[in-house]
């Protein structure tokens, strides 16, 4: 909740991006842990990570610039220099440049992304106790015993007890975690471990939109991140469904 922990110099070290730092760490681990067990060239890993990271940020940036479209008409420098950015934009973006990878250098893009998903759920779970430290993507004004009153300089407002809608997000994204982890190795179809990924999340991420109190895109009844979700959960269904019928037409 305090984001500038200590300085070095002139240098300060917030906890926001201590928890970035901490969960791309953790990211890059498991993705090579991950490539080693299921015999992918593991050595080349990092490569990928870093061009997926590169593209996932340009795409959440642009995303952002969308929804705040009003602000960035008026004051683009406001909104490009700024530390916003929106997560659903970081995933496709993460997508699309992990099939661009693998096209390039002819690895199995299925494979590739079902192996290495489940570092994205765990960077997340650490990304989000950042935004907690930062006080960004808060919760609605709360009276209830679990509600967090952030400091002064924080994102969120001063003064107001809010449900702490990132810690809930962090918990549900390592839940989602482990859940792939043992999909992935120890599951009947870990092929199916990028639909799970985006069903758990998708379906989370649509549930705690209810409980942000922070001012967000909409579109018709549904913020922005609502609206994508709808479309990757049915995206995440159908490629489970897809494999199923495949298996069932394999057996018969």
């Amino acid at each position: 909740m305090h984001n500038d922990w200590f300085k070095i110099g002139s240098l300060t070290i917030h906890g926001y991006g201590v928890m970035i730092a901490i969960g791309v760490l953790f990211g890059f681990y498991f993705a090579e842990k991950n490539a080693r067990k299921h015999d992918l060239d593991y050595k080349n890993i990092d490569n990928l990570i870093f061009f997926v990271i590169i593209i996932g940020y340009i795409f959440a940036k642009v995303l952002y610039c969308i929804v705040e479209y009003k602000q960035f008409l008026k004051d683009p420098l406001s909104v490009l220099g700024g530390g916003g950015w929106v997560v659903y934009g970081g995933i496709l973006g993460g997508i699309f440049a992990c099939w661009l990878y693998c096209r390039n250098h002819q690895y199995d893009f299925p494979k590739y992304f079902n192996t290495l998903i489940p570092s994205v759920a765990i960077a997340q779970a650490f990304g989000r106790i950042g935004c907690y430290f930062a006080g960004c993507c808060y919760g609605r004004a709360t009276t209830a015993w679990y509600g967090v009153t952030f400091p002064t300089n924080s994102l969120c407002p001063v003064g107001t007890p809010v449900i702490p809608t990132q810690l809930i997000s962090s918990f549900g994204d390592l839940c989602i975690f482990l859940f792939l982890m043992y999909n992935l190795n120890k599951g009947k179809h870990p092929e199916d471990t990028f639909g799970w990924y985006l069903i758990l999340y998708s379906l989370g991420r649509f549930t705690i939109e209810f409980f942000r109190g922070d001012p967000r895109g909409t579109v018709g009844l549904f913020t922005t991140s609502q609206f994508i979700s709808i479309f990757l959960f049915i995206g995440g269904a159908y490629l489970i469904y897809r494999r199923q019928k495949k298996a069932e037409i394999t057996e018969i």
